[in-house]
């Protein structure tokens, strides 16, 4: 259960405008999407005393670990907004939206004699206009309301209809002239549908000749003196603009489009996208940029385009790109893009109308992505700070430790033991700087001595490195036995089947033929993921190796205490500890990378099978093979004339797929590692490869991962 006050934005981050806002859990999954008139106060009632909130909202914000928001121009807009995000997202908490077919259209039975306004939900008719969705039943009706005024088109049920006819009485609504009554026949059908006609023409947007019309009418009346026509034509285009407040985040049907909008200052850039699939907002991205240089909005667009569209083919990009400022030359970035789609791209800057005003949000929305950048990025700059300077005092190291790598052991039951090696550079994660390592040292589960063969592997490396710069000079490390680093690297299998390391980030130092070096910088920090036992190991392996100027702590998770070497009792951090949550953070980082290197492992060696061995065998053979006999035991008990049944499979090549099974041991049966059940092999129970499928639960062999 997540704290609220750990993701709580501050009070003058939050923009005192409309908008919609999304709250994620700790997976980045959307579990609640809510609109707003004033997104500052909205969200500062999800954050008070859990007490005081309902049973449902508190659950909701104690299962979100963060929230989000997008600004927007009207309530309108928001309503719309919501509604696309949670038909797009179906967030868990917005139960009353769970069904994507239960939001209300405001619909015209056109191909009724008398068509009827009305709110419809459900599966479309054939035969009757909508307009919408709506997020609400009341939005349609206020609308309509409004309307009426100007279009009386019934909007009374059959039964309604049937009766005024046959009393020759019209409902409250003809007498009031919001209906033209044609149950009492004040109306004919033609006229009736001529106004149904009308009605549809100003819903679909075509309201400039109504509002004219109305304005020249209210002229005349005014000339002659009919003072009381006049106002209520002025009513009733009071009544008409109001209800024409647009929605600018819906374009029209069938739109497709992306806009781009782009604010920035001296030093920095923010990059905001809203992608328009079928008239609606479909998704949002954005990205915050240093400018290393003086660049024009004009570059900084063609940058984006790049960026957005460098991986994109067909449809993925689409015919028309709205942008604040046009490249220099724009020729060649459009040609660009039109080859990516396989037909013309209309690269252009929004000059009127619906486009530019969803321009205007995609640009507000833009310039609040670059204030709250900034004032994300002055705290984040001083809370990192203040964790490093935790961790030092805590550690009692002479300086911040501004470079810190952590260690993590995964295995599971003792098979594909893996390592992970993960860094953060002033407190924050540098990718670039991972590495991998299989554990070849030795068989079986022993995280204390896989620990020491990582930390000696790693360290050797970095002695072989200043070796080679003249760090340190020639036979000096000959005790560590290490004097190169390419034995290590062929033989220890780091980062890959081969043994071949990631690449290192571009700003470390280079070899001279211009590759990034491996292992070149030392940490001030060595973190551990375990106790007193790890932690001893890694300070020995560093010891055997002669390195006395890096600090070794480890980090135990049940109780989340910092060991060090030697100590027989942790150094327990406050929990408040912004030291402990970095502390933390990089811990789990290093866990979730070691586990994902495990499971990819894992996942190859159990789709591996005898059948890859094979000369000249590729996969559509090997899965005529599997496809015809339904198993590899199966085909492993099949003669070779059973063998050669198979299209494709000639004699020689049916000898040699015996042979070669014959010589590879049979696989392990599956196995349900939480039940210890040996699972039968069944048809339609096989990998791509013909192995086994393990059918156990994924959550339960997890749970044997460490």
């Amino acid at each position: 259960m997540a704290d609220p006050s750990s993701y709580r934005p501050k009070p003058g981050e939050i923009p005192d405008s409309p908008g919609v806002y999304r709250f994620r859990d700790e997976h980045r999954r959307v579990i609640y999407v809510g609109k707003a008139k004033s997104l500052r106060q909205r969200l500062a009632n999800y954050f008070q005393d859990l007490a005081g909130l309902h049973p449902r909202t508190r659950s909701m914000v104690t299962t979100a670990a963060s929230v989000e928001w997008t600004v927007v121009s009207t309530e309108v807009e928001a309503l719309q907004l919501e509604y696309s995000w949670i038909k797009e997202y179906d967030p868990r908490f917005n139960v009353k939206y769970r069904d994507d077919k239960s939001y209300p259209y405001l619909a015209v039975t056109m191909s009724e004699e008398y068509p009827r306004v009305q709110v419809m939900r459900g599966h479309k008719k054939k035969g009757v206009r909508y307009f919408g969705p709506y997020a609400h039943a009341w939005a349609i009706r206020d609308t309509v309301d409004l309307l009426l005024r100007v279009f009386p088109v019934r909007t009374c049920s059959a039964g309604v209809f049937k009766n005024a006819a046959r009393s020759g009485r019209p409902c409250l609504l003809g007498y009031i002239g919001k209906c033209s009554a044609p149950c009492v026949d004040r109306v004919s059908a033609e006229e009736h549908r001529e106004l149904a006609e009308e009605f549809c023409d100003f819903m679909t947007g075509r309201t400039n000749t109504y509002i004219r019309r109305l304005e020249r009418q209210m002229g005349e009346a005014a000339e002659e003196m009919e003072y009381e026509r006049a106002a209520r034509l002025r009513d009733d285009i009071g009544a008409l603009k109001k209800a024409m407040e647009k929605n600018a985040v819906v374009l029209a049907d069938a739109t497709d489009a992306d806009l781009i909008a782009v604010a920035e200052d001296e030093l920095e850039a923010a990059v905001q996208i809203f992608h328009v699939r079928g008239g609606r907002v479909r998704g949002q991205r954005g990205w915050v940029t240093d400018k290393v240089e003086e660049i024009t909005t004009g570059a900084l667009v063609e940058h984006a385009l790049q960026q957005l569209y460098g991986e994109e083919t067909g449809d993925a990009v689409p015919k028309e790109v709205l942008i604040p400022a046009l490249p220099d030359p724009a020729e060649p970035v459009q040609e660009w893009l039109a080859g990516r789609r396989g037909s013309g791209v209309s690269l252009r800057i929004p000059q009127r109308g619906d486009k530019k005003a969803l321009m205007e949000t995609v640009q507000r929305n833009a310039q609040q992505a670059l204030v709250l950048h900034k004032t994300k990025r002055a705290s984040d700059l001083t809370t990192r700070s203040r964790a490093l300077e935790e961790i030092a005092d805590a550690l009692d190291l002479d300086s911040a430790p501004l470079r810190i790598e952590c260690y993590d052991i995964s295995h599971l039951q003792g098979d594909d033991v893996v390592a992970s090696m993960v860094v953060f550079e002033d407190g924050l994660a540098r990718k670039s700087e991972y590495r991998r390592f299989q554990i070849k040292g030795f068989a079986g589960q022993d995280d204390v001595r896989s620990m020491h063969e990582v930390i000696t592997r790693r360290f050797r490396r970095y002695l072989a490195e200043k070796e080679k710069t003249g760090e340190w000079p020639d036979g000096e490390n000959t005790e560590a036995g290490e004097t190169t680093g390419s034995g290590e690297n062929s033989a220890s299998g780091d980062n890959a089947e081969n043994g071949r390391l990631a690449d290192a980030s571009t700003n470390t130092l280079t070899e001279d033929d211009g590759r990034p070096k491996k292992f070149a910088y030392p940490p001030q920090l060595v973190v551990v993921d375990g106790g007193a036992p790890q932690v001893a190991a890694a300070q020995r392996a560093l010891d055997d190796l002669g390195i006395d100027d890096i600090a070794v702590c480890g980090l135990a998770k049940r109780l989340e205490e910092v060991w060090l070497p030697g100590d027989d009792d942790p150094v327990v951090l406050p929990r408040t500890s912004e030291g402990l949550y970095l502390l933390q953070r990089v811990r789990d980082e290093a866990h979730r990378f070691a586990i994902t290197y495990q499971r990819t492992k894992r996942s190859k060696r159990f789709r591996s099978s005898p059948l890859d061995d094979v000369p000249g065998l590729g996969d559509t053979r090997k899965q005529a093979l599997l496809k015809h006999f339904g198993s590899l035991r199966r085909l492993r008990a099949a003669t070779i004339d059973q063998i050669c049944e198979v299209p494709g499979i000639g004699r020689k090549t049916a000898e040699t797929i015996a042979v070669a099974l014959a010589q590879a041991a049979p696989a392990a049966p599956a196995v349900n590692t939480a039940t210890g059940e040996i699972m039968e092999e069944e048809p339609g129970t096989m990998g791509v490869s013909g192995e086994p499928v393990r059918t156990g639960a994924p959550e339960e062999r997890r749970g044997q991962e460490t």
